[in-house]
């Protein structure tokens, strides 16, 4: 049997297609894709401008249409309930884990042969969000005309008094200790003491800045500008694109400057960046300046979470809930951490603009008035905390 890739270079056999498939509705499809594959592709197409949750649908409906293909030689169309029961257990524990799971420590780019479609079998709380993407794209396909129904309609709903979901931010005593892990990474080596500041300017971005994995891995140096304001002071920003290519200006503190120039220095760049500056806000060690992929940074975070659970478990069975805890934690954890932590300080328009979760109009002294007073609240409320070197 051929080897797993990615939906974009799938090629799946006629008989497998599911152009006959025996869920495939008999009106006229609003859509004009005639087999699974297409049909899948057109609804990953209205993501095409939200890289974070293409990449995260993407991921999930990529590994149902595998499942089908490789494993039980189905069409995605002629799916049914029953069969989505099996691909729920199949995702807890994804067999044979040589074909489907990969072997290599870092997660394997899409292009490369060590790629597989799981880095590990999924815990209760990824299943089901895997089975809530899939309900949407089986409702989307059914409202395209293309399927007769959705086979995960019969799916039975978790019930409401569950226990809650393990909150998806750092508590201030959780995020010292990630803080502390970072301070004491190793930099006896030329390439650790890079990875450390590349390690410490990242999380500087996640947290002061609040930023998406998308904007680290997509904005330059270029967007940090300063900027005098009506009443004399000079005030360091970071201008970005945001999610939906929407802009934003990020308050640049005093801090993340600080961290910037010392990031900057530890790659041999000048302190401050210039206009147009193209370097990636966060760079490879090696090899040419560029930016860094979505996966790459997300296991840099998940390093520094499981050095710090190692760290805690190495002290005692006392820190094991800790341990547990943080270990869980991923990219998007830190912006939720941010954004909570920031509103037991700063007000919470602040905080919304700061996040990106509104427009900012740039052009307006007005608003010009309230993004100083933003950038002062942020400045003088939200800190990381570095030791001094």
């Amino acid at each position: 049997m051929p080897d797993l890739v990615p939906i974009d270079q799938l090629v799946v056999p006629t008989d497998l297609s599911g152009r006959d498939g025996r869920n495939r509705a008999t009106g006229l499809a609003q859509i004009q894709a005639n087999d699974d594959r297409s049909a899948v592709l057109a609804w990953l197409a209205r993501y095409a401008n939200s890289p974070a949750t293409l990449a995260s649908y993407r991921k999930e409906a990529e590994r149902l249409l595998l499942w089908c293909v490789f494993q039980q030689r189905k069409a995605l169309s002629d799916l049914t309930h029953e069969d989505l029961l099996v691909y729920e257990r199949f995702l807890a524990n994804p067999q044979p884990v040589g074909r489907w799971v990969m072997s290599v420590a870092q997660k394997a780019a899409r292009s490369s042969p060590d790629w597989r479609p799981f880095a590990r079998p999924l815990e209760p709380v990824s299943q089901r969000q895997a089975m809530s993407i899939l309900n949407s794209l089986f409702n989307w396909l059914v409202q395209a005309g293309y399927l007769a129904g959705n086979p995960l309609a019969l799916r039975r709903r978790p019930r409401t008094g569950r226990a809650p979901r393990v909150s998806r931010f750092l508590p201030l005593e959780h995020w010292a200790e990630v803080r502390t892990t970072i301070e004491l990474m190793p930099a006896e080596t030329a390439r650790d003491a890079k990875h450390a500041a590349r390690s410490r300017w990242l999380f500087s971005l996640l947290y002061i800045g609040g930023l998406r994995v998308s904007e680290v891995c997509i904005n330059t140096m270029g967007g940090i500008f300063c900027r005098r304001s009506a009443d004399g002071k000079e005030r360091w920003w970071l201008e970005l694109t945001g999610k939906g290519d929407k802009m934003r200006l990020v308050p640049a503190t005093d801090e993340l400057m600080a961290e910037l120039i010392r990031y900057r220095k530890a790659n041999d760049l000048p302190p401050l960046p210039r206009e147009g500056d193209a370097t990636p806000l966060l760079m490879p060690i090696i090899g040419p300046v560029q930016p860094m992929a979505r996966t790459a940074v997300h296991e840099l975070v998940k390093d520094v979470v499981r050095r710090t659970a190692q760290r805690l478990r190495a002290k005692g069975p006392d820190y094991e809930a800790a341990a547990a805890h943080i270990e869980k934690a991923s990219t998007h954890w830190m912006r939720h951490t941010a954004g909570t932590h920031q509103s037991d300080r700063i007000d919470l328009k602040a905080v919304r603009d700061n996040l990106g979760h509104a427009n900012i109009a740039t052009t307006s002294v007005y608003v010009h008035t309230q993004d100083d007073q933003r950038h002062d609240l942020t400045t003088g409320s939200h800190r990381v905390g570095w030791s001094a070197p």
